[in-house]
């Protein structure tokens, strides 16, 4: 959350640091998403509304602003928490936070209290706002500033590669092998799972505590009173972006399930759809992949291009392998592939440019989705993953971009919007209440439309900026 200024201990090997947080990033990534397995599931078990169903998402994500304004309120009063206490601790207990928050859904199963899961997702929330704080910035630190942002996205696309894979091994644990007999719905059948992942959490923590990780020493910079980052226009507007994105991905994926029930679109049961969940997770993989290769700017454009081709067809294969699909069934995604190309291409490596790009492309597909039916619309809805990949760094950099000393008080106030996945769901379930889930579809058209127009902003503003600056010598 606060920059600081960090010693660096003398050239080593991060290697193993490196993996063992990246393991951590992974099950970060798988368990986030098996919220979009487990509205569908209370939904039908609990006899909620569509709006009912979304307090899932309202409750982890509306974690993640309380956690980070907690956070914010204690750094500008008494000196960053972590930089205190130091990365590794601060890691370990986000990790036992959430591991807190799985072991919680027992009682929440066992009684079979709707209450009871939504405080155990808003405490499994809380940890994951511990591990965005601290596990994010530490990997920076992990290696040379210069290939800082390669290390992230690479982590990420780890992160999504949980996304990816949750749909299917999460809805098969809890629409399946812990069902009941009668294939009816049962509480319990979250039990099991969610303390398999409880445990998982407690395994990396042992294992992140017996490995060295390096320390950095750091000196707090001096903390800047009032709120002068809003000063910036481009900050504020990157704010809003960042919750029109964070609410618009989360909604799409928390209402695919749903979306493909529908008669009118493809009237599958549970057990497909999460194969097609996986997809669209799985597309946010493919071009976070493609994304750390595009926007690299010491590479031509040649070696781009054989980069990306292979990086592609090497995740799109592992993605075949994982989901219970034929090749005929997301062979559509080919196409996706190649327009999420030609999208990088014409983008030319400049984040705001490609930001407007993909979220042009994203409008199109949701309309798309709102007025067609069957298959056209499946395959709309489902390609929506694939434009979202790089959204959050793009915006994330853009936001904070020029800041100068406000930068650590601006970072805090973008990783607040991720409020949006609390806020947007609840509104998109309310409007599937009441005019059917294909037509709610409409409140992450105007999210991307907002993300569209950050975009071209950003173009034409932090532009000028650039262009004022090199003019007057700075």
């Amino acid at each position: 959350m606060f920059m600081n200024k960090e010693v660096q201990p003398q050239s080593r090997n991060y290697t193993v640091p490196l993996i063992t947080i990246t393991l951590l990033f992974f099950m970060w990534g798988f368990i986030t998403c098996m919220n979009d397995i487990l509205i569908p599931y209370l939904k039908q078990l609990f006899n909620l509304t569509f709006f009912e169903s979304m307090l899932v998402q309202f409750c982890f994500f509306g974690a993640y602003f309380i956690g980070s304004l907690i956070y914010f309120l204690i750094s500008i009063t008494s000196g960053d928490p972590i930089n205190k206490a130091g990365y590794k601790k601060g890691i370990l207990f986000g990790i036992f936070l959430a591991a807190f928050g799985c072991i919680l859904f027992y009682p929440a199963a066992t009684f079979s209290y709707y209450p009871l899961f939504l405080g155990a997702l808003f405490i499994l929330g809380l940890g994951f706002t511990v591990l965005q704080i601290t596990a994010n910035a530490y990997v920076s630190l992990l290696g040379s500033e210069e290939s800082a942002s390669s290390r992230l996205n690479m982590t990420q696309a780890f992160n999504a590669f949980g996304t990816t894979i949750a749909p299917v091994l999460g809805g098969h644990l809890i629409f399946e092998f812990f069902s009941a007999a009668d294939g009816s719905f049962s509480a319990v059948a979250t039990r099991i799972p969610y303390l398999i992942f409880a445990g998982i959490l407690l395994l990396v923590a042992l294992l992140i505590s017996r490995v060295k990780l390096p320390s950095f020493q750091t000196q707090e910079e001096e903390i800047e009173k009032g709120l002068g980052a809003l000063e910036f226009s481009h900050l504020k507007f990157g704010v809003f972006a960042m919750f029109c994105y964070v609410g618009g991905e989360v909604a799409v994926g928390s209402f695919i399930i749903s979306f493909l029930e529908q008669p009118q679109i493809m009237g599958f049961n549970e057990i497909i759809s999460k194969n097609y969940l996986a997809l669209y997770w799985g597309g946010a993989m493919i071009g976070r992949f493609l994304g750390a290769i595009s926007l690299n700017q010491s590479l031509s454009q040649g070696k781009k291009a054989l980069y990306m081709l292979g990086a592609a067809g090497a995740v799109f294969l592992v993605i075949f392998s994982i989901v219970n699909l034929s090749f005929s069934q997301i062979s559509f995604f080919l196409v996706f592939i190649a327009l999420n190309f030609v999208a990088f291409f014409v983008g030319r490596a400049a984040p705001a440019r490609t930001l407007s790009i993909f979220a042009a492309i994203n409008v199109v597909l949701l309309i798309s989705a709102m007025v067609n039916h069957g298959e056209l619309a499946m395959y709309s809805i489902l390609g929506i993953g694939i434009f979202n990949s790089i959204m959050f760094s793009n915006i994330y950099t853009l936001a904070i971009s020029g800041l100068g000393k406000y930068t650590s008080q601006g970072s805090s106030l973008v990783v607040m919007a991720i409020l949006g996945g609390a806020i947007v769901p609840i509104f998109q379930g309310y409007l599937a209440d009441q005019f059917g889930v294909q037509h709610s579809f409409i409140i992450p058209v105007f999210c991307y439309v907002i993300i569209l127009i950050f975009g071209a902003y950003c173009t034409k503003y932090l532009g000028h900026v650039e262009s004022t600056e090199a003019k007057s010598g700075h």
